[in-house]
């Protein structure tokens, strides 16, 4: 199926259903996605990281640059972001320059447009990293992946690269100290003839578990909306994610539905 790149190292600003008026930062390439995960359902399609090189990023200066440009010409037209999110064509803290990035992102956004957030949307592979995650702790919203607990079921549908088990990427959850938001992306289907559901009552229970002992500022609930490189995946109606974020409200965490 059709699969989604964006072309630019800024885009935007589009209307998030998440984030409201983002403006959007890709450190990856323009025309391939980069990514230590392989999600079955990533509307930007397959990785193809062996193929990637330092070339193929965009410099920090250039990443500088670009964002100054448009976000001085968005002020003349009186229009400000509500974010600056750091997204893009895979995974943002693959750039070599993440954390100075981040530093000259927030040099920008104070000079220009203060009232803006700094998001970034990671799938936290690379938390072990304590430069990425000091960046993280410096941005306003720090918006980090758990799509299941389950250690096989990571296996199957976040594809990742390496050996690195999913309780270790928990356990560096839990280390943000509640400074962090979780999104967690709910859909069934079946992938290479193997069934896969991450709503499922033991998918929750153990989800559930782990947002407890991440304690998080709240949980983003959603399901995908674009395309995905598999025609073999369901949506998850409006109502089933409504039903998983008033359980997650009862254990004290807030939940917020994007369907």
């Amino acid at each position: 199926m059709a699969t989604f790149l964006f072309n630019e190292i800024i885009f935007g600003p589009v209307k998030s259903r998440r984030l409201g008026v983002s403006l959007g930062v890709n450190l990856l390439p323009l025309d391939k996605k980069y990514c230590n995960f392989d999600c079955i359902y990533c509307e930007c399609g397959w990785s193809c990281n062996p193929e990637v090189g330092a070339s193929d990023l965009p410099s920090r200066t250039s990443v500088a640059e670009h964002l100054e440009k448009k976000i001085i010409e968005m002020a003349g037209n009186d229009t400000t972001p509500d974010v600056i999110t750091f997204a893009g064509n895979g995974e943002p803290t693959l750039h070599p320059d993440f954390a100075g990035i981040i530093d000259d992102t927030l040099q920008i956004r104070d000079k220009y447009c203060p009232a803006a957030e700094i998001a970034v949307l990671s799938n936290a592979f690379r938390l072990e990293n304590a430069q990425i995650r000091a960046a993280l702790c410096r941005v306003e919203q720090n918006i980090l992946k758990l799509d299941t607990a389950i250690e096989e079921t990571y296996r199957l549908i976040n594809r990742p690269a390496g050996n690195k088990p999913l309780d270790q990427i928990i356990g560096q959850l839990s280390q943000f100290e509640g400074d962090l938001i979780i999104q967690s992306l709910f859909f069934r289907g079946s992938f290479k003839g193997q069934a896969v559901d991450n709503t499922s009552e033991q998918e929750l229970l153990c989800l559930f578990e782990a947002y407890q002992a991440i304690s998080p500022m709240r949980i983003m609930v959603y399901t995908f909306e674009r395309d995905t490189p598999t025609g073999t995946l369901e949506k998850i109606p409006a109502y089933e994610l409504d039903a998983i974020a008033a359980l997650i409200e009862q254990l004290g965490i807030k939940a917020e539905v994007y369907a």
